[in-house]
């Protein structure tokens, strides 16, 4: 790449950012940009004991302070926080927020107050206190990451991006709370408000992605940190609640981070004991003390989190002191704190107070001022972070100047990956093919692809839910990452298909150069989709390796078949399904999913081998549909035949055996109809002209949605049913995915 000062690429690279967040009109192979980085690292401190046994009920006395035991002595903390700051001002500028929330969620007449009520203690001690960041760049590289799971109160965020001056949450934007074209959403989005990472909103997808976020910074910390330049160095912090915990994801995500010893995640669990239902009694009693610990983390009990601000500076001083693993700091609060009525209730959690007792809880807590106010030491007292982080930034670009200077290939490689610049020419690494190749499975073809594009992309790294050896998605030129090998680039997820792709979102909207990708089998796609369509709305280009893509897999029966699963993802926004017949569409799926930042591809593999196509090519793949055949002139075939996959061949039989009998066949590849759809007029009416109506598609999946392509004169051939055990052979003759029922389909439409 060429040269430039970090400053210079932390202005530009924030500009390009700046710019797709105000709804710049760009394609989805725009890369995003991501500022620069921080490098300060925290000192090493004394552990401090913390209970790690389970809360039982409280005080019934809503609003009140809890009884605390073992108290910590502010002395023992050191904290960023100015010395002059008294208890009363941060009281204050806990309140602002608590009320900031409360104003928007009544303004809106929707939304959930109850969390931020409860966790504005937490949230301000990490935005206020700890956690380094530059408002005025919310991409810079270094920044501390913070992830509110529990993003149904993600007003508790709007504030504190508010307070501490990022410009994407402005007063009018908290006033506009939930409502058509803000920045302030119902669920944070981290495409939609700069400052925020992710987006959550689904539980347990934010902790899982966390777990993402770490991983990448170990990762990247491993691969480029020096003994003089440690230029990687930042926490990733979390607040997730009860709802977090139940959901299966979270456990699947904390097992791997307890496993890979991350120890920059300090997660917050707001231990308030009320969900939706009422208290989490009815249906959570378990020891989440004892589970975590069973997982490898470090936990820390703060008893007090209503009033306890020194009880969470020293948690979270023994939290960064515990260097080889992840810490869960379970923080026992009261949901909606401070409303006389409904604190400590299911009904504070999702709606609005109600004016009664939005009067009340201003009464309560000693609040006179009017709705959305900011008072002006409160103001004054958060404006610091302006200055600050433009001179940790600062200071981080002038210590990569000098990596920069003393390690140059090192430095390159970094770059291009928290800028997102692919080398030059990369794609000329991706394998091309022949006829005269051999057949091959396609699963096989993508393991060449993944091994040659590891050599030349920086930020490519992944793995399989146990399944490398069948999905074929190993590395072999690199290790494992490990606990003690993190600067590898296979990762192993062990069979935790949701967690796995909820990890990969984090990790690629970690870096925009990040390119992880996932695998398993096709069929178990259902055990991860929320994460996958959370990759397609948060604009997270995961690469997910999909292989045993239909019955073409045999013998292991209709469990392991996909019928439906093309049809659904066909069906999901801002995602790209691509389904290769050989070599050279394997090869154009992973240009293309490379190319594609900004949204997930799935690639649908073979296992069975699949010959090397005539016609086939890179650069047809790009236009999701194109012609791999044809004896037809002045673009009026008799008959089309369109297929995907393994069943492109099964089309280009059947194509010469009616060009045998006279007749003028086009065949066409469909790898992707997204991608065909985002062609322009022309080249659509080039490969499917309006005026042939005589078409017959055919792929070993759902014909849901084939009479888009094939039209109402068309016919389609496919599975609606679920598939069989038996040979591959046997079960496509059984269905009727043959050569010779495309010619009887083709011979009854024209």
């Amino acid at each position: 790449m060429a040269s430039t000062s970090s400053l210079t690429l932390s202005q530009a690279l924030l500009a390009r950012a700046i710019s797709h967040h105000h709804g710049s009109n760009q394609s989805s192979s725009d890369r995003v940009s991501l500022s620069t980085f921080t490098g300060l690292k925290s000192s090493s401190t004394r552990l401090i004991t913390g209970s790690s046994r389970r809360t039982h009920r409280r005080s019934s006395l809503i609003g009140s302070t809890r009884t605390r035991t073992g108290p910590v002595k502010a002395s023992a903390v050191e904290t960023a926080v100015d010395k002059a700051t008294d208890t009363s001002l941060v009281e204050k500028s806990i309140n602002t927020i608590r009320f900031l929330a409360i104003d928007a969620v009544e303004k809106a007449n929707s939304g959930h107050p109850g969390l931020p009520m409860g966790c504005a203690p937490m949230g301000h001690v990490l935005y206020d206190e700890i956690m380094r960041y530059n408002p005025k760049n919310p991409y810079w590289f270094n920044r501390d990451r913070f992830v509110l799971s529990a993003g149904h109160g993600c007003m508790l965020q709007y504030a504190l991006l508010h307070l501490a001056g990022y410009d994407s949450v402005q007063e009018e934007d908290l006033k506009g709370f939930r409502q058509w074209g803000s920045k302030t959403p119902g669920h944070p989005e981290n495409f939609e408000t700069p400052g925020v990472e992710v987006t959550t909103g689904p539980l347990g997808q934010g902790i899982a992605n966390a777990v993402g976020l770490a991983l990448a910074e170990k990762h990247l910390a491993a691969r480029f940190n020096k003994p003089d330049n440690e230029i990687v160095d930042h926490y990733t912090y979390v607040i997730l609640g009860d709802g977090c915990q139940m959901e299966g994801i979270s456990n699947e995500a904390c097992s791997l981070a307890g496993h890979w010893g991350l120890g920059k995640l300090i997660a917050f669990y707001d231990d308030n004991h009320i969900s939706i239902d009422g208290d989490t009694e009815i249906a959570f009693t378990e020891s989440v003390d004892k589970r975590f610990e069973g997982l490898g983390w470090e936990v820390i009990w703060v008893k007090n989190g209503n009033t306890g601000y020194d009880e969470i500076r020293a948690a979270i001083k023994q939290a960064k002191a515990c260097k080889d693993k992840p810490t869960l700091i379970k923080v026992t609060t009261t949901i909606g704190f401070g409303s006389p009525n409904k604190a400590n209730s299911y009904s504070v959690h999702g709606s609005a107070l109600g004016a009664k007792e939005v009067d009340a809880t201003r009464q309560n807590l000693g609040w006179p001022f009017e709705p959305f106010h900011v008072p002006e030491d409160v103001k004054k007292h958060w404006s610091r972070h302006i200055p600050k982080g433009s001179a940790l930034e600062a200071e981080w670009n002038a210590k990569f100047a000098e990596y920069e200077k003393k390690y140059k290939e090192e430095a390159a490689e970094l770059k291009s990956i928290i800028t997102g610049e692919l080398p030059a020419g990369w794609e000329k690494a991706l394998p091309t093919y022949t006829p005269e190749s051999p057949a091959d499975a396609t699963r096989n073809l993508s393991q060449q692809c993944l091994n040659a594009l590891a050599k030349v992309l920086p930020g490519l790294l992944g793995g399989s839910a146990d399944l490398a050896s069948s999905n074929m998605t190993l590395l072999k030129m690199f290790g494992d990452f490990q606990k003690d090998t993190p600067e590898e680039r296979n990762v192993r997820f062990g069979v935790r298909e949701h967690g796995m792709g909820a990890i990969c979102n984090g990790i690629v909207l970690h870096s925009p150069g990040l390119i992880p990708y996932c695998a398993t089998f096709f069929v178990f796609t259902d055990y991860m989709r929320a994460a996958i369509r959370i990759s397609a709305l948060s604009e997270s280009g995961v690469i997910y390796v999909m292989t045993h893509d239909s019955i073409g897999l045999g013998e292991d029966g209709p469990t392991h078949q996909p019928i439906e699963h093309i049809a659904s993802f066909r069906a999901m926004p801002n995602i790209l399904m691509l389904r290769p017949a050989d070599g050279n569409e394997t090869a154009g799926a992973y240009k293309v999913a490379v190319l594609n930042r900004k949204r997930p591809s799935i690639l649908a593999l073979s296992r069975q081998k699949l010959k090397q196509l005539p016609g086939t090519s890179i650069e047809g793949v790009e236009k999701g549909g194109y012609i791999i055949s044809d004896n037809s002139s002045g673009n009026k075939p008799d008959v089309i035949l369109i297929g995907t996959g393994s069943e492109l061949e099964i089309a280009a039989q059947a194509a010469e055996d009616l060009r045998k009998e006279g007749k003028a066949v086009r065949v066409v590849s469909f790898i992707s109809w997204e991608l065909f759809d985002e062609q322009s007029d022309a080249y659509k009416e080039s490969v499917l002209p309006a005026a042939v109506t005589a078409r017959v598609s055919i792929e070993a999946a759902s014909t849901f949605g084939w009479e888009k392509i094939v039209g109402s004169k068309g016919k389609s051939i496919g599975i609606d049913r679920f598939g069989a055990s038996a040979p591959a052979g046997r079960i496509y003759k059984e269905f009727g995915l043959t050569a010779e029922a495309v010619v009887a389909a083709a011979k009854q439409v024209c």
